[in-house]
């Protein structure tokens, strides 16, 4: 069972690339859904938030620091000034920033990479948790990886963060399910992305592109959940390419 998106609002982190960006953009063309945009790089964010609006969507966009707790208090009152509710938090925003064996992860960079995917996430949901408990409904994604599930050398501390986020959504879901809210957690696979870009010592993945998973499969599954009708959560989400062995340990 699936509803319209139309009159619904979203507030998404991380849209200037990748599945954040595909996901706005689908939201934006299908339903002209309300989006409130939130990314760091000022002219990626733009270039969405023009896409979202040619779309017919009423956008609020602002660059953000994700890992700081001034960006998602102002997401909040923009939010709701804009559009009085909030139907959708996408917590997308995250990064590797560097793999490399541990001996070689200062404490500098291991904290950066805690605080851009766990902190950030825990302190999103943090600020907008009483306005959905006062609304009686939303749905909040937050984002994992199949790092969570299968270990690489390298990506330790990337990992580690990770499998918090996923205990963290798990038992937001136990929170929040009493008042009507729905908690998922998304593991992606490795897509060929931004991400590799913005991450040291990780290089664009080699393999048959024909059989990997694209932007446009999270943009597209992440879509199916928030049109499950009311009552229905899917709890979690694993989208995985066919192109990335994900066997072993």
């Amino acid at each position: 069972m699936a509803e319209s998106l139309k009159g619904k609002v979203a507030v998404i982190t991380g849209v200037g690339s990748g599945f954040a960006k595909a996901t706005a953009e689908l939201f934006a063309t299908v339903d002209q859904v309300g989006l409130v945009l939130i990314d760091i790089n000022e002219a990626a964010l733009k270039a969405t938030a023009d896409v979202c609006r040619a779309a017919g969507s009423k956008v609020v966009a602002f660059v953000g620091d994700v890992t700081r707790t001034e960006t998602f208090e102002r997401a909040l009152k923009e939010t709701l000034d804009a559009f009085g509710k909030v139907d959708f938090l996408i917590n997308y925003a995250g990064g590797a920033l560097k793999v490399a064996p541990i001996e070689e992860m200062d404490d500098a960079i291991n904290r950066r990479i805690i605080d851009l995917n766990l902190t950030s996430t825990i302190m999103s949901c943090r600020t907008f948790t009483p306005q959905f408990k006062q609304q009686g409904y939303g749905k909040i994604i937050n984002v994992s990886s199949v790092c969570d599930r299968r270990s690489w050398p390298g990506w330790s501390v990337y990992s580690a963060a990770k499998a918090a986020v996923n205990a963290f959504t798990k038992c937001l879901y136990t929170d929040l399910r009493p008042h009507g809210i729905a908690v998922t957690l998304l593991v992606p696979g490795g897509s060929n992305t931004g991400f590799q870009a913005a991450a040291a010592g990780v290089t664009p993945f080699e393999w048959d592109e024909s059989l990997a998973v694209r932007p446009e499969h999270f943009a597209d599954m992440v879509y199916q959940t928030c049109a499950l009708t009311r009552g229905g959560c899917v709890s979690e989400m694993l989208v995985f390419g066919l192109a990335q062995d994900i066997s072993g340990f």
